[in-house]
């Protein structure tokens, strides 16, 4: 399609695809936004593939400015606000902005309107275009720190595509090719986002369980399996609370996902995470394994108390004294299992589970085979 775009001689019955690659891509692009409920990404969409329409229809100074002024102004909009969605009601005022912003450059591209005693003149794109670019930019990188997911990262490239056109606008096969890129990158980036929800637990950030279930499939016959369980999880979680749990998760899932021997940490559902050693032997997986929940056993995690001071100095001083956090541990039991003659990675799983059965009735806080 950027071929296309780009203006690679085409079968005149296909001249057409040059001018219907943009809109095709971005259409498909905010087609995956709404289905998703991707408000940004969707935002980013309609004014791009707005501004393409009005670009095309209006070959006017002043609808050029006026676009390349409005589409990073709406990025930047979106990334101020928080994220909810396309197809609900938080949404409606987008729609109510678009069309009000629609409405707008009708009567621009009506009316003729002159910017020269504004000093604006385009193309090229106009400083005022550049300044809002920088800013919308700007916000969506800030946006995609520290976390870099493909969303925010997609948002930021798209707009740079988007911007890059606008400087080739003499040139069609350049204009397009760039603005078919942009409704690319969007569509890459909706895909990524999807698949990573799908495979990825969002609260630790690990691989989850269908992951793993995919990972299995392609198993060699040399392997080690473990189940890991946070020993009296429910209890913590009621006494200390939602968000005491959640931390606990994180601190257990940080610490499989350093595990050595190949090992790979998952987030296999609740409470129970699971470990992967491809290529180990079950008693180097066991001693790997044992290291982990002597690391996890040791650490001690600081809870803050609720009148803790906001000013650092003061709440440095009462955590010397003993008065702002108070200091809890965490266990875990795991089970591991290597296959037997024949056993699939199911069954392996399985017998990883009875294995964790055993360490929980022996008293937790130990690994099992």
């Amino acid at each position: 399609m950027l071929a296309v775009a780009a203006g690679v001689r085409l079968p005149e019955t296909l001249s057409g695809l040059r001018t219907a690659g943009p809109y095709a891509a971005l259409a498909t692009a905010l087609a995956l936004a709404w289905w998703f409920n991707r408000g940004r990404a969707f935002v980013l969409a309609l004014s791009v593939l707005g501004a393409v329409a009005a670009w095309h229809v209006a070959h006017a100074k002043a609808v050029y400015t006026l676009v390349f002024v409005l589409v990073p102004l709406n990025v930047l909009l979106s990334m101020l606000w928080a994220e909810r969605g396309a197809r609900y009601r938080a949404s409606y005022g987008w729609f109510f902005l678009l069309a009000g912003e629609a409405v707008m450059v009708y009567f621009v591209s009506k009316t003729d309107f002159d910017l020269s005693h504004w000093s604006v003149r385009s193309p090229p794109i106009p400083l005022v275009a550049r300044i809002a670019f920088a800013a919308g930019a700007a916000a969506a990188i800030w946006r995609a720190w520290p976390e870099y997911k493909p969303l925010p990262l997609g948002v930021a490239a798209a707009l740079v595509a988007f911007f890059i056109a606008g400087a080739w606008a003499g040139d069609p096969g350049a204009y397009a090719a760039f603005m078919v890129a942009a409704g690319l990158i969007l569509v890459a980036a909706l895909l990524q986002e999807s698949h990573q929800l799908a495979f990825r637990d969002p609260l630790t950030g690990l691989p989850g369980r269908r992951a793993l279930e995919e990972r299995l499939r392609a198993l060699g016959g040399h392997y080690a399996i473990a189940m890991v369980d946070v020993d009296h999880f429910k209890k913590f979680n009621d006494t200390h609370g939602h968000d005491i749990g959640d931390q606990v998760l994180k601190l257990v899932a940080g610490r499989l996902s350093q595990a050595a021997k190949g090992g790979v940490a998952y987030r296999y559902g609740g409470e129970e995470f699971s470990v992967l050693f491809p290529g180990a032997s079950l008693d180097d997986a066991a001693r790997e394994l044992e290291e982990i929940r002597g690391a996890i056993e040791g650490y001690k995690m600081a809870v803050r108390s609720p009148d803790r001071p906001k000013k650092p100095d003061e709440g440095a001083k009462r955590r010397g004294e003993g008065k702002s956090e108070k200091m809890l541990s965490v266990t875990v039991s795991i089970g591991v299992a290597g296959p037997a003659q024949g056993a699939t990675p199911q069954q392996v799983i399985k017998a990883a589970d009875e294995a964790l059965y055993r360490a929980k009735q022996s008293g937790r806080n130990r690994v099992s085979r």
